[in-house]
């Protein structure tokens, strides 16, 4: 059976403080460490091929503790193609050891949001300066993007070209594939593979560190249950 696991980040610091992160590059706070520990418990039985990530650490920091206690014991390995020596030097010369690797891809692509100049402050204080339902056209249109910042439909414009062209190839290899990324990369994919509606995608909620896991055949998804 191949799979998609969309994955993301565990609670960040920034999240904690309810503050606008975007490509602010935060770490996780420990609820987040928790909170991707537990996402692998429940991907702990699932063969998974290759990894996608993005290059924002809350995401990275995502992968090796959610596969931390992975049946398969297989370890992630983050790829640096490109990045001149880090890329050459890190060859690995055993076969035996390349089969317990599971390769990780970084691409900006699937980096979060960016949002602009509401980066760094409160949601709740924007709220109030601004209004709830403006600060929630920011937070959750398709098409509003908040001041020197992307909507989502800009996110998905950078999002979606990436995972036609790097990720799905795998999926029609037959090989399971996880995401680790953050909410609004995230929604993107979810909004293009259930054809969701302008509106619809304005409900769609993505909470931190709980695995949406679709079954892929055929170029059609299907969420488990």
């Amino acid at each position: 059976m191949v799979r998609l696991i969309l994955l993301r980040h565990g609670q960040s610091v920034w999240n904690k403080k309810n503050f606008f992160t975007g490509w602010v590059d935060i770490p996780m706070s420990q609820e987040g460490v928790e909170e991707a520990y537990r996402a692998g418990e429940k991907l702990c039985d699932i063969p998974i091929d290759v990894i996608f990530t993005s290059t924002l650490v809350r995401a990275q920091m995502t992968v090796p503790l959610a596969l931390m206690k992975h049946k398969s014991g297989k370890i992630p390995v983050f790829l640096h193609p490109g990045e001149g020596q880090l890329d050459t030097w890190s060859q690995v010369y055993s076969q035996e050891a390349e089969k317990e690797l599971i390769p990780v891809y970084r691409a900006w692509e699937l980096n979060e949001r960016m949002y602009g100049e509401l980066q760094g402050l409160n949601k709740d204080e924007m709220r109030k300066k601004f209004g709830e339902q403006q600060v929630q056209l920011w937070r959750r249109s398709f098409d509003v993007r908040p001041p020197s910042g992307e909507s989502l439909e800009m996110t998905a414009a950078r999002t979606l070209p990436y995972f036609e062209r790097k990720i799905v190839p795998y999926l029609k290899e037959g090989k399971t594939v996880l995401i680790a990324a953050h909410g609004n990369s995230l929604r993107s994919i979810v909004m293009n593979i259930k054809q969701l509606s302008k509106d619809e995608v304005v409900q769609l909620e993505i909470p931190t560190g709980a695995p949406l896991i679709y079954t892929y055949q055929h170029g059609s998804y299907d969420l488990s249950r």
